[in-house]
């Protein structure tokens, strides 16, 4: 005879493995990448590091998009991307003669974002539409070390900052 308890917990499992996050859906077109200011690799190739970047990216949107209406979509173009830092040979900057190249991080080579948006709801009418060029120039300030290993922290954490002032749940209903 088996125990109730592990059946409850069967059950439990099984109905968890049915629930999924909902969120809006999101669509990111990035327009002209050839062209933006600051997307270079260090110690990497271009094509790798660009689809890293644009992976991560996309990712985070998708993560910030879990805050939207579910039926909602959000349609980004991204214009321009400026990392954080600045890549130097690794020898510039007092690494050895390695041969590498190392971004180096200095409060003057800030964070930028320009995208496109429109959100729109499951029934096609436009919610909030706008043209967008972020930077953070306190980008080195506050930050904690619990994100150190994530290479996008800056920007993530700037468009974060963006997300909570004009595309939460809060300010959309302001609308």
């Amino acid at each position: 005879m088996k125990p109730v308890y592990s059946k409850l917990a069967t059950a439990a499992l099984l109905c968890s493995l049915g629930t999924t996050l909902h969120a809006a859906e999101v669509k990111v077109t990035w327009q002209e990448p050839d062209e933006y200011r600051d997307i270079d690799p260090a110690n990497q190739s271009r094509g790798a590091f660009r689809k890293q970047v644009f992976t991560n990216l996309e990712e985070y949107f998708n993560e910030l998009a879990q805050d939207l209406p579910d039926d909602a979509v959000w349609d980004i173009t991204v214009t321009n991307v400026d990392l954080a830092g600045q890549v130097w040979p690794a020898s510039f900057v007092g690494f050895g003669s390695t041969g590498g190249e190392v971004r180096l991080i200095k409060s003057v080579d800030i964070p930028r974002i320009a995208f496109s948006y429109t959100l729109t709801s499951g029934s096609g009418e436009v919610m909030k539409s706008a043209d967008v060029s972020i930077k953070d120039m306190g980008f080195m300030d506050g930050l904690t070390q619990r994100n150190h290993w994530d290479n996008l922290r800056y920007e993530k954490r700037m468009l974060k900052d963006w997300f909570n002032e004009e595309l939460s749940q809060k300010q959309l209903s302001r609308q």
